[in-house]
This record gives structure tokens, sequence and C-alpha cells, in this order.
């Protein structure tokens, strides 16, 4: 063990470690349709991975059945509550065999993604997980295989898996892959000090919008197809092919049903989404339940502007600003060097 092998993505991992970047995810489109069975709300919503990464390396070795954590973020757990600590034990419970010969498991996450942000970071986390110890233990289990693990541990886990542009139904768990979408840009910005709970989120909006919810299995299923063949999905498989003509379409078939919810809640948050919306010509909102925001910049270097601009307009220091490309993959194999 330890010998250094060659993988066919042009990386180098060990025998018995790999590192994974986690990119995290921006919705485009989130309409949320109505309630399910199982209490969580039946969606139509549309993932865009992007180049806000965080660094996840994965060691096993034969010795005591264990499973560690190892974040140095103050505000992510290193128990079993991490969402990565729980991919870890639902690889060890699905594989025994496997788990038996490396029992210890050693995870360590380098966090570039915000927390509690509504970018995906912890499921991303999860995600780099399972493609780790899937590889690591040679399972050869197809991305599909990962992604019915994937949806036993939390609703977007299953789109990091396998990242891009996606369609994704019910939970947000069902995914419909689209065309990707990786010459645009967006701008995020997220107060340091705040945080949404998304179980909140969706409670308030239930709260508030019941009345709209669609009621039967027919009208929701009917929902979700006019997503399909609507106006978001045909613009971004026109920018997928490299057409640029309509991009100043996308502000006004970007949604997201929580903002109904959250922003009357947080007015912080609005007055940031209504900044971005002033700067990002091509359109802002925020992103899942909160509370980042983004904006969509047509480039790298209008992204760099629009990100001077708000830094300009909300000099608090307690807000943070990133820049990142749409790219077109989920979790995939970084170099083995710190």
């Amino acid at each position: 063990m330890g010998a250094n092998v060659t993988v066919n993505l042009g990386v180098e991992m060990t025998a018995n470690s790999l590192s994974l970047w986690a990119p995290a995810k921006v919705n485009l489109y989130l309409e949320i349709v109505g309630d399910r069975p199982d209490g969580f709300h039946e969606l139509s919503t549309i993932f865009q991975s992007i180049g806000l990464m965080d660094r996840v390396t994965v060691a096993v070795h034969s010795g005591p059945a264990k499973i560690s954590v190892d974040c140095p973020h103050p505000l992510v757990p290193n128990d079993q509550t991490n969402l990565a600590y729980r991919a870890a034990e639902l690889m060890v419970q699905a594989f025994p065999d496997a788990a038996s010969r490396q029992s210890t498991i050693d995870i360590a996450i380098a966090k570039n993604t915000p927390v509690a942000a509504g970018l995906a970071g912890g499921s991303s986390n999860a995600a780099a997980v399972l493609v780790a110890l899937n590889m690591l233990w040679e399972l050869g289990l197809t991305h599909q295989a990962l992604q019915d693990l994937a949806a036993k541990l939390g609703s977007d886990i299953s789109f990091c898996v396998s990242g891009g542009t996606a369609l994704a139904t019910g939970r947000g768990e069902v995914l419909d892959p689209l065309p990707s979408v990786s010459d645009l840009w967006v701008v995020l910005g997220k107060y340091d000090n705040l945080s949404i709970s998304t179980p909140w989120a969706y409670k308030r909006y239930r709260e508030l919008f019941e009345g709209e919810y669609a009621r039967d299995a027919n009208t929701q299923t009917s929902r979700h197809d006019q997503v399909r063949s609507g106006a978001m999905v045909r613009l971004l498989s026109q920018l997928a092919q490299g057409s640029r003509d309509n991009l100043d379409k996308i502000r006004a078939l970007l949604r997201n049903d929580l903002e109904r919810a959250v922003l009357p809640d947080h007015n912080k948050i609005k007055t940031l989404r209504d900044c971005f919306q002033g700067q990002a010509p091509l359109g802002a909102m925020m992103s899942g339940s909160g509370p980042t925001v983004f904006g969509i910049a047509a480039d790298g270097a209008n992204a760099k502007l629009i990100q001077s601009a708000i830094r300009q307009y909300i000099p608090d220091p307690d807000l943070s600003l990133w820049t990142a490309p749409f790219i077109a993959q989920g979790v995939h194999l970084a170099p083995n060097t710190v």
C-alpha cells in the first residue's frame, strides 16, 4: 500500500488515499409544486455546478472500525452529524465486505464553500465521500448506483455526484441531465454571520402559500412537464450549444419560490439581492433556501466588475464575495498534493 498509481483522469492517487474536488451549486430555477406523502415538498428545480469547490480527502486503512472527520472550519461538525460522516457510514453498511478489509476511514475537508449557504456545500462533501469509497474499495458502482445511495442521505446529494446542469424533480433527487452550460460566471455574496434553516424556509413557505400547491399527482406531473419543456430549459440548451444570442432573457426566467418566504423576514438578504440585481445585467436571486445571493455574469472579467461594484455599495466586512464559473461536472479528482 502507498505506492503511486496512475488513474485515467491524469492525476495521482495513492493506493489508500484519494482527494476530490466537491463543487458547490446554485439553483437557476426552483418551483415548489406541492406536498409529498413523505412530508417533503415536490420540487422542479434546475441545478448548476459552479467552480467554488471544497477539497475532500478520504483515506482507508486496515485497523479498528472507525470513521473520523477533520474539518477546521468552526461551523462544521466533526462528528456523526456531518453528512460526509453519514456518507461513509452508509457505504460501510451497504458494502460490509469491502469495509471489513479497510475499516478505518479518515475524511479531511478543506472548506472553500460557505457553510449553511444554500450552495450544497455539505451535500457535495457527502457526494465526494461516496465517490471516493467507490474508487478506493474498487466497487465499480455506476453514477446511477451512487446517486441512488446519495438519495438516502439528502435531496441534492445525488446531483452533486454528477453535477453539470440538470433538472431535478421529486425532493430534488430525481435527475434529468441537461446539456451542460459552462461559459457563464456567477458572483456570490453571503453575510458570514447569517444563516437560514432550510426546514424553516420550507415550513414558512407552506404556511404562506399552501393554497397554491398542486393537490394530485397528475397536476404535479403536468407542472414538471411545463418546466421540462419550458423557456428556461430551452435557453440553457441554446447556451450549451454555444449560442449567446438570448443572454438577456435569463433575468426574466430565473425563479426561486423560497424568496417569497425568506426575504420578507430577512431584509438584509433582500437588500443584498436588490443590489445584485442592479449590478448583474443577466439577473440575480437567492440560491436555494439562502442566504447566499448570486448574480450571473457573461464572463470572468464582468464577474469581477460586478463583485467590485457590490463591494463598493455594501462595504460591510461581514459580507463575503466570490466569483466562480459554471462548470460541467460534479465531484472529480484533484491532485493528491497539499
